[in-house]
């Protein structure tokens, strides 16, 4: 890998320095053999000039920029990685890819659209991309091998709604891919439960785990350390733990600052704040990196719903499982909470750990590169190890204090998000008219907005924001994650008391008659364990050429 540039070397959260890896290795892993996420080894500084030598690209060539940044053209040529972009952004509705809407004009506050691919959630944005890289890898690596000699990827998730159908229509009918997906049996919502079930492909397979989504996720990373799955298959991940999903998110962010600028409510040198619902820390943290390569954030506020381990880190320094003692801002309670907004319904934010690596980093300020990235490493493998024996570790006040500067974070109950998407609905706000043109139907109704209720929590948080930073010196930009027809029942129990309001006639044409189809799941019972799991993707997939 000597051309390759630093970003386009990577290195796992827990490994140190000792190995580096390509962007071919880290997307086909998917999680280190140490147990870490892969990160890159630096993470690139766009020129001051981007905003006018990028801000008036389309999406699909501002991706193109940022991708190369991180891939090296030895590992996928220029006109190769032009035409993974392509097909990946082709089936989106929207000619934007990730539309921007203005909700409130007075307050300066705006939606990201993030709902316009094929399963209307903000995960097609990464998850077709990623689908398309590892057919592109697979094809390459295969296209001169004997079929017994074939390599055959085995991918493993876990899905807590989203990234489940967003994996398998990324997936679905890929040579030499086989995926297996888990969510929590009767935890998703049946809009989600459906688009993943009723996908009959021969490669593809759902399995529905009597436990959480925690469960289903801590399933993953077993399989990923056993040495005995990973003999016979070559596994492969499609969670936000793969880099790849990071990468691709980073792009919007970007893309949304474009859209600012563009729209003429908004100057270089005014301030923006982008308020994000989070889960599992994936789609923040690509803000994150869009932040460090230069995009003016004055800050990314993280958005929870009432399982706030997040919101929780961000006011005392610890990050624990369970809330042990109850202050202002939540009450005492174990386990994961059932809410209106199932997508995070998480107790471990997996991509928590990337970030605790950059701070840990940053704070070891001796040394040489190397010995900084030993000390990150070290800590963070400390820290995760706490984690697992204690259910929770406290980081340093320096930590603590860098992770402020970057983050602010709010944590929005189940009556707030049903207030937040009544209140969008009935204000007739100037996004239901921007959308009411769109082509992707259910977001307007009777001149009112629907929020998902992920996207009212975001909006929720980004209206608290506003004390602090007010308009005009600070636009913020909240994230809708997905469609509201995907949670019907929240959206229904919101505006349960609007007598002009029916949610039926406002699904999108892909969602009729969704329920009525033949489906394909299999019953994952957690006391069988990792070995039941282990027999199971045997059974579907003898070998994987690992």
């Amino acid at each position: 890998m000597a051309a390759h540039k630093a970003a386009q070397r990577y290195l796992s959260t827990r490994g140190g320095s000792h190995d580096k890896f390509s962007f071919e290795d880290v997307v086909l892993k998917g999680l280190a053999s140490d147990g870490g996420l892969f990160i890159p080894e630096d993470i690139p500084q766009l020129p001051e000039s981007w905003t006018s030598t990028l801000s008036n690209l389309l999406f699909k060539d501002l991706a193109f920029r940022i991708f190369s940044l991180y891939i090296s053209p030895d590992e996928i040529p220029s006109r190769d990685l032009e035409n993974i972009v392509e097909r990946s952004y082709s089936s989106f509705r929207s000619a934007d890819i990730t539309p921007l809407v203005t909700l409130d004009a007075e307050n300066d506050l705006h939606l990201l659209e993030l709902f316009h691919g094929p399963t209307f959630a903000f995960k097609d944005v990464a998850l077709q991309f990623l689908g398309n890289l590892f057919e592109y890898f697979l094809t390459r690596r295969n296209e001169k091998q004997q079929s017994q000699n074939k390599e055959h990827l085995t991918v493993i998730g876990a899905t807590s709604g989203d990234t489940g159908s967003a994996a398998i229509y990324g997936l679905r009918g890929k040579k030499d891919v086989s995926v297996f997906m888990m969510h929590p049996k009767g935890k998703i919502s049946p809009i989600q439960e459906a688009q993943m079930t009723t996908v009959t492909d021969a490669n593809v397979h759902n399995l529905a785990v009597d436990g959480t989504f925690d469960d289903c996720q801590d399933f993953v990373k077993a399989l990923f350390q056993d040495a005995d799955i990973n003999q016979t298959h070559k596994l492969a991940a499609v969670n936000s733990i793969n880099w790849a999903r990071i990468l691709a998110q980073i792009t919007y962010y970007f893309h949304a600052y474009a859209l600012l600028l563009r729209s003429g409510r908004f100057a270089p040198g005014r301030k923006v704040r982008f308020v994000v619902p989070t889960g599992n820390f994936g789609d923040i943290l690509a803000g994150y990196f869009a932040k460090c390569m230069g995009l003016p954030i004055d800050r990314l506020v993280i958005a929870t719903n009432e399982n706030d381990i997040l919101h929780r880190f961000w006011q005392t320094g610890r990050y624990e499982k369970n809330a042990s003692q109850p202050h202002e801002t939540h009450i005492a309670h174990t386990g994961v909470r059932e809410t209106l907004s199932p997508a995070m319904d998480i107790l471990v934010s997996s991509n928590f750990e990337r970030l605790l690596w950059f701070l840990a980093f940053e704070d070891y300020g001796r040394g040489s590169v190397q010995e900084k990235q030993r000390h990150a490493g070290s800590s963070v493998k400390n820290w995760l190890s706490q984690l697992k024996s204690s259910d929770g570790f406290g980081v340093e006040p320096a930590i603590h204090e860098a992770a402020k500067r970057d983050f602010g974070s709010e944590r929005v109950s189940d009556q707030e998000t049903l207030d937040a998407i009544s209140e969008i609905y009935h204000a007739k706000t100037p996004a239901a008219k921007m959308s009411a043109q769109s082509i992707t139907k259910g977001t307007v109704a009777n001149g009112g907005y629907i929020l998902d209720p992920h996207s009212a929590i975001g909006v929720a948080a980004a209206r608290r924001s506003m004390r602090d930073a007010p308009p005009p010196e600070t636009h913020h930009i909240a994230l809708a994650t997905a469609h509201p027809a995907k949670f019907s029942a929240a959206v229904e129990k919101a505006l349960e008391k609007d007598p002009e309001f029916q949610f039926h006639d406002l699904l999108p044409d892909e969602f009729q008659g969704l329920q009525e189809l033949p489906r394909r799941v299999s019953s994952v019972q957690k006391s069988e364990g990792l070995a039941g799991l282990r027999s199971l993707i045997r059974s579907r997939v003898p070998s994987s050429g690992a």
